[in-house]
């Protein structure tokens, strides 16, 4: 499996945020700080909030938030199944197009477990 696309979507992401840091640094600021106090253990844990980002990230097919939301989940003690898991509710409540999304969440797995 190629794992390339993995971590050129991620290096997107750091690239846009770094962008939208310099040219927008009010908005990208106010962003930061609310993802910072949502991520925050509260009635959630770190690794159930990203399991639920994941899985929406999968029901809005988004492929840059389906690879680093399961970065995320696993780094935060979630193990593969969970993520399946997460992704099959995803497919529940989206439908087929979230089924194909599946496929960047398989690819997310196998290059993150082998970290």
């Amino acid at each position: 499996m190629e794992y390339a696309e993995v971590e050129v979507k991620l290096k997107e992401i750091e690239e846009l945020l770094d962008r939208l840091g310099k040219e927008h640094p009010k908005e990208i600021a106010a962003f930061s700080r609310f993802l910072r106090e949502t991520l925050d253990n509260k009635a959630l844990t770190t690794r159930e909030k990203e399991l639920i980002a994941l899985a929406l990230g999968i029901a809005q097919g988004c492929e840059w938030c389906i690879y680093l939301h399961t970065q995320k989940a696993l780094e935060a003690g979630a193990k593969p199944e969970e993520l399946i898991e997460a992704g099959l509710v995803a497919v529940l409540m989206a439908g087929g197009p979230a089924l194909m999304h599946l496929i960047p969440l398989m690819k997310a797995i196998e290059k993150f477990k082998k970290e």
